[in-house]
């Protein structure tokens, strides 16, 4: 029983993940009240195993419809990749929790520009030279990583702002881009627990397949429908995960 609920959730999990970012938010917390003994590490690194596999299925749909600038987004995710291991090195040393707060002044000013800004990501206009778009490319994948890497929720919702609104990518490019970041920082992670004996394979694969046909399903309905849908459901999530914010510092 414990196993069916688990690959629900990470279905739900990989269809809402592959359209804007924000799976975590509902498979993450599933496990800890599915799995209340399991030590924590090894929570999140079985968990890796399931969001890897979804947000690479989501990648490789978005790669074959959307154009994606690949110039910019390699140097982002090797950044990404290496900054994400250090991120989850450092989280033993510097308490999460102060961070809270500013992530939720950031995730409310994030919602406030992208519904004012009702133009925002409509269409595909990137607005950096060549040289300037690699190098802040790299300062995203730098500052995105680790913070995915220490602490984690949004990080999918903040790469698609950082592309829509620093690169001037369209909703569904930048969707697809943060597709390609969110796998290296994933798979730094998933390196990082593997190798620490803190994945049980026998959750995380069940949960990977399921983790991949909501992806599927996401993707699949985020390019049919295009940019207007994916920024009103990036406004949704964002909104979703502000008061899960909230409820986490204040309240719990």
């Amino acid at each position: 029983m414990e196993i069916a609920l688990l690959c629900f959730f990470a279905f739900l999990a990989g269809f809402i993940d592959s359209i804007v970012g924000g799976g975590g938010l509902i498979q993450t917390p599933a496990m800890l009240i599915l799995l209340p003994h399991m030590p924590i590490p090894t929570l999140l690194g079985t968990g890796k195993v399931s969001a890897i596999s979804g947000t690479t299925a989501a990648m490789l749909r978005y790669a074959r419809t959307v154009d994606i600038n690949w110039k910019a987004i390699i140097p982002a995710s090797v950044a990404a990749f290496v900054f994400s291991f250090i991120g989850a090195r450092a989280v033993s040393h510097i308490p999460t929790e102060a961070l809270r707060p500013v992530i939720l002044v950031l995730l409310i000013t994030v919602a406030v520009y992208t519904f004012i800004k009702k133009d925002l990501g409509a269409l595909h206009a990137p607005k950096l030279t060549p040289g300037r778009e690699r190098i802040i490319a790299i300062l995203v994948g730098i500052i995105i990583g680790f913070y995915d890497g220490f602490f984690g929720p949004g990080t999918g919702s903040f790469l698609i702002f950082a592309f829509v609104g620093v690169f001037g990518f369209s909703f569904l490019a930048a969707s697809a881009s943060a597709k390609i970041v969110n796998v290296a920082t994933n798979l730094s992670a998933l390196l990082y627990f593997a190798f620490t004996d803190q994945v049980i394979y026998q959750i995380g694969i069940p949960m990977a397949v399921c983790n991949i046909i909501g992806s599927q399903l996401g993707s699949r309905l985020a390019i049919a429908k295009g940019s207007s849908f994916v920024r009103v459901f990036f406004l949704f999530v964002v909104t979703a995960i502000i008061i899960r914010f909230a409820y986490d510092t204040y309240l719990k």
